[in-house]
């Protein structure tokens, strides 16, 4: 069933797709790349255009804008959406397709002609028959992860301010950098929002009201060899890349990977190796849903870079473990007040509202750790992160709707 939010969802998804704002974990910048701050100006001017308050781009690099309460006694909402891509594929020259009137069968893509999606590789499309379907083209990401979540904000945000007669409280709205390198929430945000609480948009199947994350930490190796001319190495050289490719063989590979676990199993997953012979880097995020299994696989990755050193006593072989966000279930059970909000306006809806573990982290972990307890809501975005990345507009329409029911109960009481 088409709906009053589909055209301009759609319309909004199409225009933010098209802009590059894939995010760079290797840059020190703030945002980590400038083309995020193109759609971060759009954004500003289409919310001093729909007449929000309090419109501003902070040098952090995040939007942040308000819709004045019509009750001033309910609560303050946050609702937040990343606009940055992520950098594991190719998000340059995105060309956004809609497939209108989804057939149920195989959708092709008119620049990967050997690229498909189907509903055996991606089971949720099989209920989307009747649906408007927005793909990539097929050499790019779509950018729905998470573009889809800034168009049903933004959407949502038109419709309040164009209609005082719904309730709500003073709502807080954020569009953040960098959520996609782990720096999406900047240790000011948490005071500049200045809400009770807040949702992100960031979710993927209809119904998922999420409060509980992975603990994430990430890990750099780095191994000096001894660099010598091959023609006179004998006896002298170390290949740094010999050892680091003995520190991955040594890890688990049929187990504790992302490709071997599932539902509540953590992992340790290589994701880069950068360098040459002299001295090569690995890359490495350790993810569990709890602390100790967290720790235990950084312990482990320790473990085996001492045993590779002690191999070759004659290099370097260093790890350095860090932090970069935990379970936000450690906060949000001790007051599931934003939880049970978003599930009863779920079922206001008529959607069942589902709950389960997020086999990632949102910016919303961080902040519900910084003190702004914060569930994620979905979107309908799926299959992020490469070409086949696909989102229907009638499920951002439900999203869209579910942001308009949230903040009219809080209002309710």
């Amino acid at each position: 069933m088409r709906t009053e939010f589909d055209r301009e969802l759609e319309e909004r998804l199409l225009r933010y797709a098209a802009i590059d704002t894939q995010s760079d974990e290797d840059s020190a910048s703030a945002p980590s790349t400038a083309v995020q701050l193109e759609i971060q100006r759009l954004l500003v001017a289409e919310l001093t255009e729909m007449g929000a308050a309090e419109v501003r781009l902070t040098d952090y690099g995040a939007v942040l804008a308000t819709i004045p309460a019509t009750d001033e006694g309910a609560p303050v909402i946050g609702l937040l959406a990343h606009v940055d891509t992520a950098p594991q594929f190719n998000a340059t020259g995105v060309k956004p397709v809609v497939h209108r009137n989804y057939n149920g069968g195989e959708i092709s893509f008119a620049d990967a002609p050997g690229l498909s999606l189907t509903p055996q590789a991606s089971p949720e499309l099989g209920n989307k028959a009747g649906h408007d379907i927005i793909t990539a083209s097929g050499t790019t990401l779509l950018g729905a992860d998470d573009k889809a979540g800034v168009a049903v904000i933004m959407t949502a945000a038109r419709h309040l301010l164009a209609d005082p007669t719904i309730r709500h409280g003073r709502i807080r709205l954020a569009f953040t950098p960098d959520e996609e390198v782990g720096r999406g929430v900047d240790s000011r945000l948490p005071q500049d929002l200045a809400a009770d609480f807040a949702y992100t948009f960031d979710g993927s199947t209809v119904g998922e009201v999420e409060y509980e994350s992975f603990s994430a930490d990430g890990a750099v190796v780095t191994v000096k060899g001894v660099s010598i001319h091959p023609g006179t190495a004998r006896g002298k050289m170390v290949n740094a890349l010999h050892l680091a490719a003995k520190i991955i063989q040594t890890l688990p590979h049929v187990t504790m990977t992302p490709e071997t676990t599932g539902g509540r199993e953590g992992f340790i997953h290589v994701y880069e190796c950068r360098g040459g012979s002299a001295e090569a880097t690995l890359k490495f995020i350790l993810r569990d849903f709890e602390l100790d299994g967290l720790a235990a696989k950084g312990e482990l990755l320790r473990q085996v870079c001492a045993t590779v050193q002690a191999t070759e006593p004659r290099a370097e072989v260093a790890c350095e473990i860090r932090p970069q966000y935990r379970n936000m279930r450690y906060w949000l059970e001790k007051d599931m007040t934003p939880v049970e909000l978003a599930r009863a306006a779920c079922r206001d809806l008529g959607i069942e509202p589902v709950s389960v573990p997020i086999r990632g982290g949102t910016d919303g972990s961080r902040l519900t750790e910084m003190g702004v307890p914060c569930p994620n809501l979905f979107t309908g975005m799926q299959e992020i992160h490469g070409p086949l990345e696909w989102v229907s507009v009638q499920d951002m329409a439900l999203s869209a709707k579910l942001c308009l029911r949230l903040v009219e109960r809080a209002a309710l009481g």
